[in-house]
C-alpha cells in the first residue's frame, strides 16, 4: 500500500511540476515575444488579461466537464488543448487570435488543475495532508521558478520556444496518466456569500482582491517592462526567477511572525515593504543589474505573502467547518483582481512609461495599507492567542486544494480501497504467486500409504 501510494504521488508532483513549469514559462515567453515586437502595452494587458478571466471560467464550470467524460479523458483534452494553442501562437499576429487563444488556455489550464488537485484530495488522509499541502505549494512554486530560468536558453522572438513549451504541457500528461489512483468525485464547493465576508472580515476579501492585481500585473506585464529597460533575454529570466522564487524564501518566517503578532500590523508591513521595494525598483534598479533583481525579488516575495495573509484574517473570523467555503470566495475574489491586474497596469505603463508597472502597485498597495489600519482602529481586532494557524496559501490554483488546508476540520478520509480498488485483488494474486514459488518439503509416506501409491486401482 505504501509503495503504490508513494508512486501515485510522484507522479502527480510530476505532473504538477511540468504543467506549472510549462504554463509559467508560456506566460513570461508571450510577454516577452509581444514586447519584442513593440506591441502597445494596453494592447498586451488586454491579451493577457484573457487568460485570468479564462482561468475563473475554467475553475467554476471545468468539474462540469470532468464529471461528463471523466478525469483522465479531460486531463487530456486540456493538456492537448494547451499544447495546441501555444503552437498556433507563432503562427498568427492577430490580437483577437491571441486573446481567444488565451482565455481557452486559462480554461484548460484551470481543468488540469482541477483534475490533479482533486486526487490530490482522493489520496489524501488526516495524518498526510498537511505535508501534501505544503508539497504542493513548493512544488509549484519551484516549477514556476524553472519555467522562468528556461527563458534564458531560448530566443523569444523564434518559433522553438513554442515548441519547447508544447513538448513540457503535453508531457504533463503521461505521468497523470500512468498512475492507478482511481479518479476521484469532485465535490460541489460551496462558497460564503460576498456579503458574509465583508460583514466579518471585509480587509481579507479586499486583501485577496488586491493581490491578484499585483500578481497577475506582474507576470503579465514585467517581462514588458524588462525589455523597456534594456534587459537582454538572460538578463529577463535572472530577474523573473528570483522575484518568483523569493516567496518560498519568504513564506515560513512570515508566517512565524504571523502566528506571532496580530495579523493586520502584519499586512500594513507587508504593504510598506510592497512600496519601498517597488520604489527600489524604480530609482535604484536603473542604475544597477543586482539591485533591480534584489529589490523585484523583495518585491515579488511580499507581494506573494499578501494572499495568505488574508486568508488568515478571514479565517480568524470564521468557524472552522466554513474555513474551505471562505478559502473559495476569496480565490473568486482573487480571481477577480487577477482579471483586472493587466488592464491596470498596462494603463499605467502608457500613462507614465515603462516605470509606470511599478507606480500602479505602489498605489495598489498604498490604498490597501490604508484601508487595513482604518479598519484596525474601527474594528475589534482577534487576540493573538485566538488566532488560527498560518499557513502560507497556494494561489495558483483552481480551488480544489484548499481541502486539504490543515485548518479544515470537515477533511474527510476517503478508503484507500476507494482510491485503489484492484489492490485486494492484486494482493491476493501476489500472494497466491509466492505460495507456489515457495519449495516445500514433500510430506513423508508410511509402507501401507507407498503400497497404495504404487499399486494400481
Amino acid at each position: 500500500m505504501l509503495k503504490r501510494l508513494v508512486i501515485s504521488l510522484s507522479a502527480l508532483i510530476f505532473s504538477v511540476f511540468l504543467l506549472m513549469g510549462g504554463n509559467t514559462f508560456v506566460m513570461t515567453l508571450l510577454g516577452v515575444n509581444l514586447g519584442l515586437k513593440g506591441v502597445e502595452p494596453t494592447l498586451i494587458g488586454a491579451i493577457m488579461v484573457c487568460y485570468s478571466v479564462g482561468f475563473v471560467l475554467g475553475s467554476l464550470y471545468g468539474p462540469k466537464i470532468i464529471k461528463r467524460v471523466g478525469h483522465i479523458r479531460a486531463f487530456a483534452v486540456f493538456s492537448a488543448f494547451l499544447a495546441s494553442s501555444t503552437l498556433i501562437f507563432p503562427l498568427t499576429d492577430s490580437i483577437l487570435i491571441w486573446s481567444l487563444l488565451r482565455a481557452f488556455s486559462g480554461i484548460a489550464v484551470a481543468g488540469c488543475f482541477i483534475v490533479i488537485e482533486s486526487w490530490f484530495s482522493a489520496v489524501a488522509s488526516n495524518e498526510n495532508r498537511a505535508t501534501l499541502f505544503f508539497a504542493y505549494q513548493i512544488c509549484t512554486y519551484l516549477a514556476a521558478t524553472t519555467g522562468q530560468l528556461l527563458i534564458g536558453f531560448t530566443d523569444p522572438a523564434a518559433f522553438v520556444p513554442f515548441t519547447l513549451g508544447a513538448i513540457v504541457l503535453t508531457a504533463a500528461l503521461v505521468p497523470l496518466s500512468l498512475s492507478r489512483v482511481e479518479a476521484p468525485t469532485i465535490e460541489h464547493s460551496e462558497r460564503i456569500s460576498v456579503k458574509a465576508i465583508i460583514k466579518d472580515a471585509p480587509v481579507g476579501l479586499l486583501a485577496a482582491l488586491c493581490s491578484g492585481m499585483l500578481i497577475s500585473s506582474f507576470y503579465a506585464m514585467a517581462p514588458v517592462y524588462a525589455i523597456q529597460v534594456g534587459l537582454q533575454v538572460d538578463q529577463l529570466s535572472y530577474f523573473m526567477a528570483a522575484s518568483v522564487f523569493t516567496f518560498i524564501l519568504f513564506a515560513w518566517p512570515l508566517g512565524r511572525l504571523c502566528d506571532r503578532l496580530d495579523r493586520s500590523k502584519i499586512l500594513i508591513w507587508i504593504n510598506v515593504f510592497v512600496v519601498l521595494s517597488a520604489l527600489g525598483v524604480v530609482f535604484a534598479g536603473s542604475y544597477h543589474l543586482g539591485l533591480l533583481i534584489g529589490f523585484s525579488a523583495i518585491y515579488m516575495g511580499m507581494v506573494a505573502a499578501i494572499y495568505p495573509v488574508a486568508v488568515a484574517i478571514t479565517n480568524d473570523r470564521m468557524e472552522a467547518q466554513h474555513i474551505v467555503a471562505a478559502s473559495t470566495t476569496l480565490l473568486l475574489s482573487y480571481g477577480l483582481g487577477s482579471a483586472l491586474g493587466p488592464l491596470f497596469s498596462s494603463s499605467m505603463m502608457t500613462w507614465l512609461g515603462s516605470q509606470g508597472l511599478y507606480y500602479g502597485c505602489v498605489g495598489i498597495a498604498l490604498s490597501l495599507g490604508s484601508y487595513t489600519l482604518f479598519w484596525r482602529q474601527s474594528s475589534k481586532m482577534v487576540e493573538v492567542a485566538d488566532q488560527a494557524d498560518y499557513i502560507p496559501s497556494p494561489v495558483e490554483t483552481a480551488g480544489v486544494i484548499s481541502e486539504l488546508d490543515p485548518r479544515n476540520e470537515e477533511f474527510v478520509d476517503v478508503p484507500k480501497e476507494e482510491v485503489f480498488p484492484y489492490l485486494e485483488a492484486e494482493e491476493m494474486a501476489e500472494a497466491q504467486a509466492c505460495q507456489m514459488e515457495l519449495d516445500l518439503p514433500e510430506p513423508e509416506l508410511d509402507e501401507m500409504e507407498e503400497e497404495s501409491i504404487l499399486v494400481p486401482h
